[in-house]
């Protein structure tokens, strides 16, 4: 029986996905539920699993655009699985034992591989490149040319003296990249972004963890980071200033009532924003769980769209990559975006003196169609102040409530 798999749906305002790369070759034996495949849509990257075990016919190529419900492979379920000649050798000769054994002596024998035989995603990049199949050698089975040899393959350049390597490389941008890079063009293009700064000293959040972070990971099992305190600040900010979680819809302004903070967290296929539904009803352990669990799901490329989609307002970290200080581009449609920075001791006036704090530098980047200068710049401060204040303006003055210790 042939069975004919189709391009599942990522979600339900995605029509086509691409496919990215096949993890199996045409004519392969697969595995029920074994990865077949990579595909991209414009809002993730999923693993497609094969639905039954048996002999695999893949009926598109790398790079190709399809339709979600069309057939992109076969698999013929009535094909036996092939059996490993080497074991089969070990069995029988386990199974048909004799007393007088003669070993033959081993003779080495030279294979050579055909050359020439590409797939269809190397050919194509060759023929983009100019060069035959004939002057690639390949690595894969039976000296297939693989699309890994096609990009690492060079063009002949004569008798032009070449000092070190000059190869190139052409590789066809996602189409997640490709919808990101559009979703930033039109950013720029379409609203009136600004982006304000200020500054936080974040001695009382050191102090805090130093004190408390190791009873609170043996009670909850997540570590007292950083991004509940900035999470719990900017859900406090932006009931203060509800323009911030707005957005525009044509002619009109949509206020949320609810806080949907997204996270941009960094991910095998890149950068992901998933979202912590109802920010304004979680609490420090609550916040860091998420945050936790989206990282774990982004990192193994298991996030959903479902998960990135719908966010009020946006959260991003480019300090745990060394940034000192950027201008973050807002997370389309909405009108703000928070960016923390790295942590770095600095000269700072306290109580008349000179003293050394860890200090964070703060951006916030705005819509200013929507929002106003004061509200961004009221914003900001309500996010630093409560940073700096964070046992009066986010714990109540009651620590151990605060932290369920």
């Amino acid at each position: 029986m042939i069975l004919e798999m189709k391009v599942p749906s990522p979600g339900e305002s995605i029509t086509e996905v691409e496919i990215a790369t096949w993890l199996v070759e045409d004519g392969d034996y697969v595995e029920k539920d074994q990865p077949i495949a990579e595909v991209d849509s414009d809002k993730a990257t999923l693993e497609l699993p094969a639905e039954e075990s048996g002999i695999i016919t893949l009926k598109a190529e790398e790079g190709d655009a399809v339709a979600v419900g069309a057939v992109v492979c076969l698999i013929d379920m009535d094909a036996e699985k092939p059996v490993d000649s080497g074991q089969l050798a070990v069995d029988s000769d386990k199974s048909n034992p004799t007393e007088n054994t003669v070993k033959t002596p081993k003779v080495e024998t030279k294979v050579t591989y055909a050359t020439g035989t590409a797939s269809p995603a190397a050919k194509k990049i060759l023929v983009e490149k100019g060069m035959d199949t004939n002057a690639i050698k390949g690595t894969g089975k039976a000296g297939r040319i693989t699309k890994d040899d096609a990009v690492k393959a060079v063009p002949s350049m004569g008798s032009i003296p070449v000092d070190g390597d000059r190869g190139t490389e052409r590789k066809k941008l996602s189409m997640l990249r490709r919808k990101v890079a559009q979703r930033l063009v039109a950013v720029k293009s379409e609203t009136a972004m600004l982006t304000t700064f200020n500054e936080v000293n974040m001695q009382p959040i050191f102090d805090l963890r130093t004190t408390h972070k190791e009873d609170f990971k043996a009670k909850h099992g997540v570590g007292l980071g950083f991004m509940s305190f900035f999470t719990l600040a900017v859900v406090r900010a932006l009931k203060m200033y509800p323009d911030v979680n707005s957005m525009l819809d044509g002619d009109f302004q949509i206020k949320n009532n609810f806080q949907d903070i997204s996270i941009a967290v960094s991910g095998p296929k890149g950068l992901m924003v998933p979202v912590i539904r109802n920010a304004e009803k979680l609490s420090f352990r609550g916040v860091e769980s998420e945050v936790k669990r989206l990282a774990l799901r982004a990192r193994d490329g298991q996030i959903t769209v479902d998960e990135m989609t719908g966010g009020t307002f946006t959260i991003t970290n480019g300090g745990v990559f060394g940034s000192m200080l950027s201008t973050p581009i807002l997370n389309p449609p909405q009108s703000g975006i928070l960016g923390m920075h790295n942590i770095v001791n600095r000269p700072m006036a306290v109580d008349g003196a000179v003293v050394i704090q860890p200090i964070m530098y703060v951006a916030l980047s705005y819509d200013h169609r929507v929002i106003d200068g004061r509200e961004s710049v009221g914003f900001l401060v309500a996010v630093k102040e409560a940073l700096e204040n964070p046992i009066d303006l986010l714990m109540d003055n009651n620590i151990q409530k605060a932290l369920e210790l």
